[in-house]
């Protein structure tokens, strides 16, 4: 693959895997317009491991505080703590065994309710169980670019309707394992090019009358387990065949795009809504009927 068709297919990965547009459908669209040789899911993968790096690097602080923050991490950690102590007898482990209070040494199952990381933990498992279902159509008849046409209007179609809801208040505080569940649900659909991941998580969290910036806020927040899962399902085939120059350049340019997708995303939500987005895709999607047809 040439060095310029990898930096094309980085920048559309980094841009279209964050906005809700379909980086998949995209980068299937692209090929079959150029009439490019298809990259097949190996490099998709590889570029999706851009993405990884931005939301990662972007959201470096917010995973810190999830985690230190999680009730899940900190029985985790007493156990670890517990196991130590019963293996070696020191003073040291005593003293930090005190950093829990007595409540919290019984694992409490209603705390989880809350928890932001058990939530996308226990969010991401449709979408694992859809890709290990699913997932050899992804490079066969998933590709179609009609199918990828009505995801696309379908997918425009529903954001527009949940953005006209009225009651949008709600942030990421309010978000319940529940709630979790359901977009995690929604989320399995992005196995299909053109539905888009960010598109269809963010349509469910506005369904839940979560505000435009908490809904892709969460989005992206849940966009990190599903790639490292998908990084690591398919890195062996990658290695496979080959790491090359355009495939570096291609993740790297899907990561600084993919930052500033984030960055600029988030700004724009502020005061704006999803129009622009729900008619590119309509209008996309009228592209390739006709230029299919």
């Amino acid at each position: 693959m040439e060095i310029i068709q990898s930096i094309i297919l980085g920048i559309i990965q980094g841009l279209a895997e964050f906005l809700p547009i379909s980086s998949s459908g995209h980068l299937v669209l692209i090929s079959k317009f150029f009439n490019w040789q298809d990259q097949g899911l190996a490099f998709d993968v590889a570029l999706h491991l851009g993405t990884l790096i931005a939301v990662l690097v972007y959201f470096r602080k917010d995973w810190l505080e999830i985690i230190n923050k999680s009730y899940l991490i900190k029985k985790i950690k007493y156990q670890i703590l517990n196991i130590k102590q019963n293996l070696i007898s020191l003073k040291i482990f005593q003293k930090k065994r005190g950093v829990f209070s007595e409540s919290n040494k019984k694992f409490n199952i209603k705390y989880l309710k809350t928890d932001l990381l058990f939530i996308i933990i226990i969010a991401t498992i449709p979408g694992v169980i859809a890709g290990l279902t699913w997932g050899d159509y992804t490079e066969t008849i998933f590709r179609n670019p009609m199918l990828i046409a009505v995801a696309l209007s379908m997918g425009a179609l529903l954001l527009y309707c949940s953005d006209r809801i009225e009651i949008k208040k709600n942030d990421m505080s309010k978000l319940t394992l529940k709630m979790g569940i359901i977009i995690g649900l929604f989320q399995a659909l992005a196995i299909i090019p053109g539905v888009s991941r960010s598109g269809i998580t963010i349509t469910a969290a506005l369904l839940l009358g979560f505000s435009r910036t908490s809904s892709a806020r969460f989005s992206f927040l849940l966009s990190t387990p599903i790639i490292i899962g998908a990084g690591i399902m398919e890195f062996p085939n990658l290695i496979r065949e080959g790491i090359d120059t355009s495939i570096l350049v291609g993740i790297l340019t899907a990561a600084i795009c993919g930052y500033s997708a984030i960055k600029y995303m988030l700004k724009y939500l502020e005061n704006r809504n999803y129009n622009i987005f729900v008619g590119y895709r309509i209008a996309l999607a009228v592209l390739i009927i006709i230029f299919f047809m």
